[in-house]
């Protein structure tokens, strides 16, 4: 009973990690474009409240870096999640420390998700 647990928590987390994978490895081959902006006039005074050109490229790109950066994180906690299963005894129930964990990789998987959506 307990080694099912063991394995079904293992497979979530790891299914939640190739998922998130393959879900930011489909985004990136079909970005979400961005909406129009707005025309104004020459004239306006709020021409200078709007942002350059390349504002838009660098936080998109600034979000692809935390997208990869959140998803290293979810790899190496995935990972001791791994780590911390299989050193776990068979006959002893999940430790909170495990489920804390699973919960920590749930949450940073959701971000994860967000930041893909854009």
């Amino acid at each position: 009973m307990h080694r099912s647990r063991r394995r079904l928590l293992l497979m979530c987390t790891c299914s939640a990690v190739v998922f998130f994978a393959r879900s930011r490895a489909i985004s990136a081959q079909n970005p979400v474009p961005l909406p129009p902006l707005p025309r104004r006039d020459p004239g306006d005074k709020d021409d200078m409240a709007s942002p350059p050109p390349g504002a838009k490229k660098a936080v998109l790109e600034q979000n692809q870096k935390d997208i990869k950066k959140d998803v290293e994180k979810l790899y190496e906690l995935a990972s001791e999640l791994k780590t911390e299963v299989d050193k776990t005894d068979a006959t002893a129930v999940l430790s909170l420390a495990m489920v804390k964990k699973a919960e920590e990789i749930e949450k940073l998987a959701k971000q994860i998700k967000d930041h893909a959506k854009g």
